[in-house]
């Protein structure tokens, strides 16, 4: 029987089969697809071929449909591994917050760089802007990082899941896609979904008071069909994670996964640029001229330097 993976459970995976069965299901033994070194060798998103559950056993995963798609990351606790968010996606919803907690733009990019790299569009939303409204400062802030990331050419929503501002914006925006939701552990990932899907009742949780920062939540990837849509559409809710260790960039690829950095890096003098120390870069004269953002570039040294030889071993 064929399939697609809908739930991650760390042991076992829930697969929804074509003939709208769920059966849970395993994989046998060292179950690794070539030319990837992965902590999860299946991901949510994977169309899968499993075999017959008619005796009562367990259903055993089996094979794996190429993929057209996945979004990877380095494995915080191993850091030679990768761990797969999704596969087959349409797009990636980063959900960020500006305060309480506060999302290091150096996350931003190297998320964003990595939908890139697997050529996923990308969303940019921004939640909890109920927060920041009466305060000027905060809010000034806000435009900011909304007015980078559009310039950019990223589509940037504000978001308020308590309040419900911009959700109805959201869902449309999701309308017959499959998209992977990820973020920090604490900007209110789960909560945006529960309002997108009535009735679900993720968990949530309070943030830290002492150290400002949100506690893990969801503690597997799995699929929701989002409801009374006129398309099927669907979310991947993934786990809260701290930091986005960068894999599989080539050093003189990083450049290309910042649209305005490749944009500029036509007129270099030299055609293997690294935008570091070369003379006559026009990615360095950009950013001294501010048509660059100095954040962006210090997230794009920052991947170089996770891509210098040996630091991580390649996956095989």
């Amino acid at each position: 029987m064929k399939g697609t993976v809908i739930k991650n459970t760390g042991n076992a995976y829930v697969v929804l089969t074509d003939e709208g069965q769920q059966p849970t299901c395993k994989i046998k033994g060292n179950f690794r697809l070539k030319g990837l070194r992965t902590t999860n060798p299946v991901a949510v998103g994977d169309r899968v071929t499993i075999t017959d559950s008619a005796g009562g056993d367990m259903p055993y995963i089996i094979s794996i449909e190429p993929r057209r798609n996945y979004i990877i990351r380095r494995s915080s606790n191993l850091s030679k591994q990768g761990h797969i968010l999704a596969a087959n996606i349409d797009q990636v919803c980063l959900v960020v917050t500006l305060f309480h907690p506060q999302t290091s733009t150096t996350f931003i990019d190297r998320f964003l760089a990595t939908a890139e790299a697997y050529r996923v569009p990308a969303l940019i939303v921004i939640n909890k802007v109920d927060l920041l409204e009466s305060d000027a400062e905060k809010m000034e802030y806000l435009n900011a990082v909304k007015t980078l990331y559009t310039t950019v050419g990223y589509p940037v929503l504000l978001i308020s899941a308590h309040t419900g501002y911009g959700i109805d914006s959201l869902r449309t925006a999701l309308a017959g896609k499959m998209t992977l939701f990820s973020g920090n552990s604490g900007v209110g990932k789960s909560t945006l979904i529960n309002c997108l899907i009535p009735g679900l009742d993720l968990a949530t949780a309070e943030i830290s008071s002492t150290h400002d920062t949100g506690m893990h939540t969801t503690t597997f990837s799995e699929m929701f069909a989002i409801p009374n849509m006129s398309e099927k559409s669907y979310i991947i809710d993934t786990p809260g994670v701290k930091g986005f260790g960068t894999l599989e960039f080539e050093r003189n690829e990083v450049g290309h996964f910042f649209p305005e950095i490749f944009r500029f890096s036509k007129n270099c003098r030299y055609g293997n640029c690294t935008h570091t120390c070369e003379p006559d870069c026009a990615v360095k004269a950009a950013v001294d001229e501010a048509y660059i953002s100095q954040s962006r570039y210090t997230s794009y040294c920052s991947i170089l330097n996770d891509s210098e030889e040996d630091k991580y071993r390649k996956g095989y």
